[in-house]
């Protein structure tokens, strides 16, 4: 294969798989393989350093203590939110909201964006290829207000069909909500453009980045995205806490997603008034230490380099699509002309999940199933995939496992 003669090394690959532990395990007594980090990525151990560190040494509830404890939990807290500002570029702190995750970013924005501006035949834009997570929230708040869903179609590429998006948008979408690279598909949309078209009707767009963080940088602010949502446990940080991007024009319209601590400044039976942004959407005693390790993790991230990250993982892309192709019967799913290093395919004849246990004996860690894209696969006809999805500690050799593994599963399945 050409790519073979490809150089991997503007990462120093050796040094990065050292950096984390859980590679060095075993899976059914073989060498792990670990390609399955499109569900979650690995941690390095400085992340799972500075969570021990914060536990041991500095814990303590936030922002209401008057002792040192506190006031010290407090920065390291705060201290994790600025390393986010600085990752998305976004121009304020106060514009970065702790969450659980993407999802529940995506459920803060459709509940309080929805009850605030959502009525009676209005419509939500949405894609084929989202997740779930980016589908049901927007049919639940749709259903409570009676506004309407509508889905831009896709390609037999899997790219998004722009024209069609035009045509979509009137007067009655009140917002747009769009994957930036698919989970699924590997697909990395034209976002931007996507924003611009919208930004034209006067219409505000939510980009689910919970893919396009492991791959590259994102620019909220040349993006000019309203909303922008990320999960930590995708982009080498802890399971249990993600964020939420908002425009400060648009955080300080919309109400609160929940009520509790943290959320209010005064609280009266006859009226209760609610904290500053970002504070207002943070109810309850925060993920601190998540917050702490997210923190550690993006400048990890940012110490290796956008650059180099997304150079190697395309090189992998590359060399892993070009073995696979080889395979007599194999199909990829998402063939993109823009792509994150993610690889979604089939086999003749054998169904996703037999190929996915045969590799499982071999080490080899892959996702099977729908992928949480449900319509996504029924539009294709199909049960769900084999995924194999590549991240930064991924090397050739790994790539070379995966397909030989596919290999002998095809072998023995047929």
């Amino acid at each position: 294969m050409q790519v073979l003669e490809k150089e991997l090394t503007q990462v120093d690959i050796k040094k990065i798989r050292s950096d984390f532990p859980l590679l060095e395990n075993t899976m059914r007594g073989k060498p792990l393989v670990f390609l399955d980090s499109a569900a979650s990525s690995q941690k390095p151990q400085v992340v799972i350093d500075a969570i021990s560190e914060y536990y041991e040494k500095q814990h303590a509830n936030v922002h209401r203590g008057v002792y040192e404890l506190s006031q010290n939990a407090t920065d390291a807290f705060e201290l994790g939110r600025e390393r986010v500002r600085k990752f998305l570029n976004a121009s304020s702190s106060d514009e970065i909201i702790f969450t659980r995750g993407t999802s529940e970013s995506i459920n803060l924005v459709a509940s309080s964006y929805g009850r605030k501006f959502l009525n009676e035949g209005d419509e939500v834009v949405i894609s084929t290829m989202e997740h779930h997570s980016n589908i049901v929230p927007w049919q639940m708040i749709c259903e409570e207000r009676k506004a309407v869903l509508r889905v831009i179609p896709i390609n037999d590429k899997g790219e998004i069909l722009l024209e069609k998006y035009r045509a979509l948008l009137s007067e009655k979408t009140k917002i747009v909500s769009i994957v930036h690279v698919s989970n699924s598909l590997g697909t990395i949309n034209p976002v931007k453009q996507m924003i611009d078209i919208a930004h034209d009707h006067n219409i505000p767009v939510l980009i689910d980045g919970a893919q396009a963080t492991l791959h590259g940088k994102v620019d909220v602010q040349d993006l000019d995205a309203d909303f922008y949502a990320f999960s930590a446990h995708k982009v080498y940080g802890p399971t249990g806490i993600g964020v939420l991007y908002g425009k400060r024009e648009w955080l300080e319209r919309i109400p609160p997603y929940q009520g509790g601590g943290e959320m209010i400044e005064t609280v009266r039976f006859d009226k209760t008034t609610y904290n500053k942004i970002p504070f207002k959407f943070e109810a309850g005693t925060p993920n601190i230490a998540g917050a702490v390790g997210l923190g550690v993790a993006l400048e990890y991230v940012q110490s290796i380099g956008y650059d180099a990250i997304s150079s190697h993982e395309q090189h992998l892309l590359e060399y892993a699509t070009e073995g696979l192709m080889q395979i007599e019967g194999l199909k990829i799913y998402g063939t993109a002309d823009k792509k994150a290093s993610v690889i979604s395919f089939n086999v003749d004849g054998i169904h996703p999940y037999d190929i996915g246990t045969i590799l499982d004996k071999l080490g080899i860690a892959v996702r099977t199933g729908h992928h949480c894209t449900q319509p996504l696969m029924e539009q294709w006809n199909i049960p769900g995939t084999v995924r194999a999805s590549f991240a930064v500690y991924n090397n050739k050799e790994d790539v070379d496992q995966l397909i030989q593994g596919v290999k002998r599963a095809v072998l023995m399945l047929s």
